[in-house]
């Protein structure tokens, strides 16, 4: 029972739970992207080659066929995967320097140090 207890812990620490959403959210974006590459890079693409498709793209040596379409469609959605993040992270990034930049209000002065200055600024008088 108590590796079991264990094992709850673990699964429910912040860094666990927080990567578990990255994942979701990873995989969502990534069929987000090549839904993207699919209907609307890929017919462009497409369309300047004068192919069927990307997947489409092959070669051929010795008889033997070597499809790279689906390869460089591949390479295309990871492309614009890293580059989406890239925008994102440094968007992040920007955030946080303006939020390290504000100035902190200064603290209110404690009463009893605003009391002390009074007697002083009396004493002066």
């Amino acid at each position: 029972m108590g590796m079991l207890k264990e094992f709850k812990e673990f699964a429910m620490k912040g860094n666990i739970v927080d990567l578990a959403v990255a994942v979701v959210i990873g995989g969502a974006f990534g069929s987000v992207v090549a839904a993207l590459t699919d209907s609307l890079i890929m017919p462009i693409i497409s369309m300047i080659l004068g192919k069927g498709g990307v997947s489409d793209l092959s070669f051929t040596v010795n008889n033997t066929v070597f499809p790279i379409g689906v390869f460089l469609q591949a390479v295309i959605n990871f492309i614009l995967i890293a580059f989406v993040l890239f925008l994102i992270i440094k968007a992040m990034n920007a955030m946080k320097k303006k939020e390290e930049a504000a100035p902190a209000a200064p603290a209110a002065t404690p009463e009893d140090i605003v009391l002390l200055r009074e007697i002083r600024d009396a004493l002066k008088k």
